[in-house]
């Protein structure tokens, strides 16, 4: 493996979503609940991903969805959550250095906060 290297384009956005996400669809607790969703989907997700992560990251404004919708009605709880984020910082940790990789960790684990708050909220049925 090649030395760490830090974030500074869509070159590395997309190593890392990719590095990522072959975790995730690997993963025993994840894979079936993503593949469930996205089926065969994976390269358009992958792209709407890039785009997502170059926005956040490099101030690229090239991602104009509303990140939360798609997950509003997954059957999650914080396990889930939990898993996700330990596979997002192992992925960024192993690969990458530097201000764009913390903050990219940074990042994840206050979505996935917000986003385990949002779910379990639709999930009371409030």
């Amino acid at each position: 493996m090649v030395g760490k290297k830090e974030i500074t384009g869509l070159g590395e956005i997309q190593e890392m979503v990719d590095l990522f996400y072959g975790k995730v669809r690997k993963d025993g607790l994840l894979a079936d609940i993503f593949h469930g969703v996205i089926q065969d989907n994976w390269p358009a997700h992958l792209e709407k991903m890039y785009r997502f992560w170059q926005t956040v990251l490099l101030g690229e404004h090239t991602y104009y969805d509303s990140p939360f919708a798609p997950h509003a009605k997954l059957p999650v709880q914080g396990q889930h959550f939990d898993r996700w984020k330990q596979l997002f910082i192992q992925t960024v940790d192993e690969n990458f250095i530097g201000e764009k990789a913390a903050e990219a960790k940074f990042r994840a684990e206050k979505m996935a906060e917000m986003f385990q708050l949002k779910i379990e909220y639709f999930q009371k049925g409030t």
